[in-house]
């Protein structure tokens, strides 16, 4: 849904769609970034290249790599060792928000929650206090 807002790079108006979540200006701005990284992908001496060494090489800011991986701009199906972060541990991650392993710790804690509950639901006559 189309609104005006303001570019988060750099605070100027424009109409935020879908496709663009900066101004026209900044826009060009990332998409010859985008070139420079995808040349330097192209060569295949560099696809396996992480993102460090892509952000050395191109000088391209790190969070807009992780942002054009967000998007599947940039494949890992193509590049391996590009990525974005899990928003709760920062490991690198191809899908979703979160790793594997910290839904596997989220998974833990609401079944722990989910006993307890049933524990103190159970006895409703008698209370009981838990302790960790």
């Amino acid at each position: 849904m189309a609104g005006l807002e303001n570019c988060p790079n750099c605070g100027s108006l424009f109409v935020k769609n879908n496709l663009r979540d900066v101004c026209d200006k900044c826009y060009r701005e990332e998409e010859k970034k985008y070139e420079a990284v995808t040349k330097f992908l192209r060569k295949r001496e560099n696809r396996a290249a992480k993102i460090e060494a892509i952000v050395e090489a191109t000088k391209v800011e790190e969070e807009l790599i992780h942002k054009w991986v967000r998007k599947g701009r940039l494949q890992p199906t193509l590049f391996p060792n590009i990525g974005y972060p899990c928003s709760k541990c920062g490991t690198l991650i191809n899908t979703g928000t979160i790793c594997k392993s910290c839904i596997s710790d989220i998974n833990k804690e609401l079944s722990h929650f989910e006993e307890t509950e049933k524990l103190k639901t159970n006895d409703s006559k008698h209370p009981t206090y838990y302790r960790k």
